[in-house]
């Protein structure tokens, strides 16, 4: 099977990187080109970027000549890591021009005929794209990191028992604030209790992705969400401590099994970066934790662990997710090929 052609946005950050390095030998897409700002634009890649990751650049990459992020390229199918001060006004004019777009940035996430998406959890919301303005162009944008994982927590709990309300608190990693991301002297020996920006994601962006789409629109799940954010000294691996409210209690050995049954359209059609099991429960008290779980399943998984009751809400537990992986670029990438098995590429 010939792969698909793509094209990164944003190739030299952080995102841009984990893009290459999950693309490279994926049996779908090939990385041909490569976009980044005016002062990157006619070097080497090799050149150009500062290749942070452990292993090395590919070399069908390295000696890629980077590009302008203008709708110039001649892939169709594009992967944007841009940073949001630019992101919208550059998507918007790639998918105007017949480009599809999968966006890992903010600007697009809550457009009404854009769909939020996780694979697992929403598929039937990429038939927005048939109400988007852009012929054959269009905009997919997958959830904000933190927003993810808790959300693959909660999809089994919405369909099964129903949610009224949930709290979450996060601990996340540092390599979700990008490269160089926060200094030493902030982040050794402290917690930062304040992410700009991200409380009212994961206030918002939930209700999006967990909504019905009637055929013209998404209507929000009714639900309250409540969230805290922290930064921590953890290179990768979001870790979120969840309250949840439910419109009918089972009991904790239910909550367990449902989790543990979850599948979706991404298991069934074997996509190659969707996981064996989107959700593991662990029993043992101090797991799940960033250091041995977040790779679990090619990073794909989320992890949960210490379901208990709670003296406020109904239950309480904690889920893990890897920031960069399935919080960034592998969940656009899995998006993508959704889109590809839907026949929307």
């Amino acid at each position: 099977m010939s792969k698909i052609e793509v094209g990164i946005l944003g190739a030299t950050g952080s995102v841009g990187q984990k893009f290459i390095q999950l693309l490279d030998n994926h049996p779908y897409f090939k990385v041909t080109e490569v976009a980044a700002s005016d002062r990157s634009a006619g070097k080497k890649y090799s050149e150009a970027v500062n290749w942070f990751l452990a292993s090395p650049i590919p070399s069908d990459v390295a000696g890629l000549t980077v590009q302008t992020c203008e709708p110039k390229l001649k892939s169709h199918l594009i992967f944007s890591a841009l940073d949001a001060n630019v992101a919208g006004e550059i998507e918007t004019a790639f998918a105007m021009n017949g480009y599809v777009v999968v966006s890992n940035s903010k600007n697009h996430r809550m457009d009404k005929e854009v769909p939020l998406l996780i694979p697992e959890v929403n598929p039937d919301h990429l038939e927005l794209i048939k109400l988007q303005p852009f012929g054959k162009g269009c905009i997919v944008t997958n959830p904000n990191c933190s927003t993810i994982g808790m959300v693959i927590a909660l999809k089994p709990l919405a369909d099964k028992f129903g949610l009224d309300a949930v709290n979450v608190v996060t601990m996340q990693a540092l390599s979700g604030a990008g490269y160089p991301g926060v200094s030493g002297l902030d982040c050794i020996d402290n917690v930062i209790p304040f992410i700009g920006g991200e409380e009212p994601k994961l206030e918002s962006e939930p209700l999006k992705i967990l909504g019905t789409f009637t055929g013209r629109e998404v209507k929000n799940y009714d639900m309250k969400i409540s969230a805290q954010t922290n930064r921590v000294a953890v290179i990768d691996g979001h870790t979120e401590a969840v309250q949840v409210n439910l419109k009918t209690k089972p009991s904790k050995e239910d909550i367990i099994k449902v989790w543990k049954e979850f599948k979706s359209i991404p298991q069934e059609l074997n996509l190659p970066f969707a996981p064996l099991n989107p959700i593991y429960y662990f029993t043992e008290d101090k797991y799940p934790q960033p250091r041995l779980h977040r790779d679990i399943d090619k990073g794909m998984a989320v992890c949960i662990g210490r379901l208990r009751e709670c003296n406020l809400f109904d239950y309480k537990f904690i889920v893990l997710s890897h920031n960069t992986v399935r919080g960034a670029a592998g969940g656009a990438i899995l998006c993508a090929e959704l889109m590809k098995a839907k026949n929307y590429l």
